[in-house]
C-alpha cells in the first residue's frame, strides 16, 4: 500500500451549480476515498408494507385557492 500526501491550495472566485440530486457529489480538490452510507430507519413503526399505490392517486386533486390573487388568463 502506498501514500501518497498531498498539500493543495484552492481558491474559489465564483461557483454557479445548477442543480444537485440525491446521489450528487461535488469534489473540490483531492480525496483519498469517498464512501457512501445509506440507513434506513422504520420511525413510523409500521409492520406491514404500504398499500398498493392507485392509479392517479385514485380521485381528482382538491381545489386549491391561491394565497395571492391571480389574473383569469386571457
Amino acid at each position: 500500500m502506498t501514500n501518497y500526501y498531498v498539500q493543495q491550495s484552492i481558491q474559489i472566485q465564483f461557483i454557479k451549480i445548477g442543480g444537485m440530486s440525491n446521489s450528487s457529489i461535488l469534489q473540490i480538490g483531492t480525496c483519498g476515498q469517498i464512501t457512501t452510507n445509506d440507513f434506513l430507519y422504520n420511525t413510523g413503526g409500521y409492520t406491514e408494507p404500504a398499500p398498493e399505490a392507485e392509479k392517479n392517486g385514485g380521485t381528482k386533486p382538491p381545489s386549491v385557492t391561491p394565497l395571492v390573487p391571480l389574473q383569469s388568463p386571457g
